[in-house]
């Protein structure tokens, strides 16, 4: 008796794996397009990465170039300062020599 029930349930399942085989074929055509949906996904990536990586080479090289701007301003600066100095100094010699004269 047991091994007949054991039997019939045997049965079941292999017909149930027999009718589910018939259904791989959807299954398997949704693999693909998932296959091919990642392997875009995929080349996308690299695309993305390749612009990020551009980008940032770009945003180094500008980096650069602004600290070089900064450096020749500090350098421009410290000269107009020193001209300004120079030239306070000479209208203050200048100032001087005029009051001697005034004063005589």
């Amino acid at each position: 008796m047991k091994s007949a029930i054991v039997l019939k349930v045997a049965a079941v399942a292999v017909v149930a794996a027999l009718a589910g085989c018939t259904d791989l074929k959807p299954l398997q055509a949704e693999v693909d397009n998932l296959k091919s949906q990642v392997g875009r996904l995929q080349t996308d990536l690299a695309a993305a990465k390749s612009t990020a990586d551009s980008a940032n080479t770009a945003a180094q090289s500008a980096s650069q170039a602004a600290s070089g701007a900064q450096s020749a301003a500090n350098q421009a600066l410290a000269a107009a300062q020193a001209s300004q100095s120079c030239c306070d100094s000479t209208n203050e010699k200048i100032d001087r020599m005029f009051r001697r004269s005034i004063s005589k």
